[in-house]
């Protein structure tokens, strides 16, 4: 029988060490993004090239994140949190002294593999660490402001370094991040002695889902380079769904499973994995299409259009903070989930009053504070639910499954959005012919428009989905496994 231990006096330190890492996770690929046209020039690569140096991280990550959280049940969160960050700064120092396309390509995949061992395993620290729930809800306000929050400050570094430095140290700054976390993690993670056996690795389970997960990031990447009626698009997602199938069937029958199903089946966490992606793929259209309406329509350069998203993430921080220290605790996730959806479907309909003459006063930043109210409400509940009450021998996985829902939201938001933009201006230019400037430039407004609009939709759908799927307090509170074996799994 497991015996409760008192929390760690160290916590608050693990906190912000589990912080710093997500930081750097969460803002890797925006980063990167700003940086890729000086990179281009710098190293002579082509357009048809250019979308590699992002795919490559995400078809990494995307594909070994259940994996990367398993080794972290198996191995023990202190080893493989620095192995992680160990592996995630050198290969973002190889990338940044890359000096050739295929030296940045390979980099940037070393860098998806680690991330995929890393991202999962902090949040499992950091669920194992707080087992006292008014604790436990501070740091998950941290650390869902960070998961919302994360894209728009890459944004902002991404800008200054590229401006100020070059693009190679939009890379070269993860060691710094890198090297801080490393300090923390030997000084103030814990790994309690325990008698009980580790778990196995689920082989088969491993490669069933890794490669399930590499054909759905593929599959999509290629829906929105070469479209849906491509061969190499829905061969890819028939394959996945074929080994996502035996992938469950094999879950079923295996004597440890990679994936126990009943992690991801308990009501609430499932609602919470469905929040989560529908928040990666919603955001897609925020960040890409607001930061292209700011640079082309209004003019901005890449640090102005970082600092122009500060006020979002200050909203959202505020928001995250307000939410899981007191309303999340008296209303739950049922009602505080829907809330945040609804209002993030109001700030992108705001959105979709943009023009060529809008302000950023009047017209961009009403939305931005709403969609940071939205978000903070969104996605410190849905991540703390995500992870409350799981066993310690499938924490890790269970966190890998949040990562797991942002990156296939994100894969899945990048495809259709584009699509559909892509369409609405192939619409407006046929209706407006013929072409000229000023007709662009309007088709591109209606094409954001278009974009805003279904996401609101999406999100508004997902407020409808969270209030039916979340349990009641009172019904949770019955399913929810007993305290102590929650307190159990301490770090």
């Amino acid at each position: 029988m497991s015996v409760t231990p008192a929390p760690s006096s160290l916590r608050w330190w693990v906190l912000a060490t589990v912080a710093i890492a997500q930081l750097m996770v969460v803002l890797d690929n925006s980063v990167v993004n700003i940086a890729l046209p000086s990179a281009q020039k710098d190293l002579g690569f082509t357009n048809g090239d250019r979308q590699w140096v992002v795919t490559a991280y995400s078809l990494a990550f995307g594909s070994l994140l259940l994996l990367g959280g398993r080794l972290s049940d198996i191995i023990g969160r202190k080893i493989t949190f620095i192995v992680g960050l160990i592996g995630f700064a050198g290969a973002s120092a190889l990338g940044g002294a890359a000096a050739s396309f295929g030296m940045l390509v390979a980099a940037r995949a070393i860098q998806g593999a680690f991330g995929a061992v890393l991202a999962p395993t902090a949040l499992a620290v950091l669920t194992t660490t707080f087992t006292v729930p008014k604790e436990r809800a501070r740091a998950f306000g941290v650390f869902g402001a960070i998961a919302g929050a994360g894209g728009a400050v890459g944004l902002l570094l991404g800008g200054f370094l590229t401006q100020d430095l070059n693009w190679r140290w939009s890379l070269y700054v993860n060691v710094v991040f890198a090297v801080v976390a490393v300090v923390g993690a030997a000084l103030f993670v814990r790994t309690p002695a325990s008698t009980e056996a580790r778990p196995k690795l689920d082989v088969p389970g491993a490669a069933l889902i890794s490669g399930g997960l590499f054909a759905l990031v593929l599959g999509f990447s290629n829906a929105e380079t070469d479209g849906w009626s491509a061969f190499q698009t829905w061969s890819l997602l028939v394959a996945c769904g074929i080994l996502l199938i035996a992938f469950v069937l094999w879950q079923l029958r295996a004597s440890h499973p990679l994936l126990p199903l009943a992690v991801v089946l308990d009501r609430n966490r499932g609602a919470s994995y469905l929040s989560i992606l529908i928040v990666g793929s919603g955001t897609f259209a925020l960040f890409l299409f607001l930061t292209y309406y700011l640079q082309s329509s209004l003019g901005y350069d890449p640090i102005k259009t970082g600092v122009a998203f500060l006020p979002m993430i200050g909203m959202l921080i505020l928001s995250a903070q307000f939410g899981t220290n007191f309303f999340n605790p008296r209303f739950g996730p049922k009602v505080l989930v829907p809330i945040g959806m609804f209002v993030v479907a109001f700030g992108m309909v705001l959105l979709t009053r943009l023009g060529i003459h809008s302000t950023y006063a009047a017209d961009v930043l009403p939305p931005l504070l709403v969609m940071g109210a939205g978000m903070g409400s969104i996605m410190p509940p849905s991540i703390q639910t995500a992870t409350l009450g799981v066993d310690r021998h499938v924490a890790g996985v269970a966190s890998a499954l949040v990562n797991t829902s942002q990156q296939v939201g994100g894969s899945i938001g990048t495809s259709l959005l584009n699509t559909i933009a892509a369409s609405a201006v192939t619409a407006y230019l046929a209706a407006h012919h013929p072409p000229t400037a000023a007709t662009v430039a309007l088709a591109t407004i209606h094409s954001y428009t278009t974009v805003y609009w279904v996401t609101a939709a999406v999100f508004a759908g997902g407020g409808l989905l969270a209030a039916f799927l979340f349990r009641r307090r009172r019904d949770s509170a019955a399913a929810a496994v007993p305290p102590a074996v929650e307190s159990a799994v301490a770090v």
